[in-house]
């Protein structure tokens, strides 16, 4: 189990999460949505250790992490999918990947887990000597999934995979979800296609100005109800 609790955090003197506690299930898909400068983001950052949390704990099965720093994360085989496919666009499609093998506990298993990755994303295998620079952006998502795959996650923080990307590809990304979802690993989905992320989600979080305005097992969410509170102003 993955918790936050009441953490805050932020960018120097601009606090951004105000008391701010969630949890999130070993094996379970938890969405979390709400508008641009809500904090999703930020809130990733801070698990990842890429923001230190000014106040408030974050802990894995009982240990607190909030102190760790970014490059010990593989080590808790966590890892972050960034918002924007952040590629290296000057290395190749498969330079790319085995650079998310880099930690010494993946080094070893590398290129098995580089043909799991070219099963999971064919596109991957067709382009792997294309330069990442020149993907389409759908497939520069799933270069920047497989990188993250690569590490051998067990807890996987995923930040808008959808973001700008044709109608196909949002059902591709999504079927991968649900592969990984159904591989037991624990799921943490930033994403403002609140159909979608509801509809495959376990446990759904609501963000607005920096707190959590409501959760609820996706089971029982009303999307009405969510689009209301989504589009409040408060």
């Amino acid at each position: 189990m993955l918790e936050v609790n009441n953490v805050k955090a932020g960018y120097g003197d601009i606090n951004i999460l105000w008391d701010i506690s969630l949890s999130f299930p070993k094996g379970e898909l938890t969405t979390i949505i709400g508008t641009n400068g809500a904090g999703k983001t930020t809130l990733l950052k801070t698990i990842m250790g890429l923001l230190p949390a000014t106040q408030g704990d974050i802990s894995l099965d009982g240990q607190s992490i909030a102190r760790y720093n970014t490059w010990d994360m593989n080590n808790l085989k966590m890892c972050l999918i960034p918002e924007g496919r952040m590629v290296f666009r000057e290395m190749t499609v498969e330079e790319n990947l085995l650079i998310g093998a880099y930690p010494k506990a993946s080094r070893a298993d590398r290129f098995e887990n580089l043909e799991k990755i070219y099963t999971r994303f064919p596109r991957l295998k067709e382009r792997y000597k294309q330069l990442a620079g020149s993907l389409s952006g759908g497939e520069a998502q799933m270069l920047a999934m497989g990188r993250g795959l690569m590490s051998e996650p067990d807890i996987i923080l995923i930040d808008e995979p959808s973001l700008g990307l044709a109608p196909r590809i949002v059902n591709d990304i999504f079927g991968i979800l649900e592969e990984l979802k159904n591989e037991n690993k624990t799921i943490i989905l930033v994403e403002q296609n609140t159909h979608r992320a509801v509809g495959i989600a376990d446990y759904v979080y609501l963000m607005q100005s920096g707190k959590v305005i409501f959760s609820s097992k996706a089971k029982e969410v009303d999307l009405e109800e969510i689009h209301q509170l989504y589009f409040a102003r408060g």
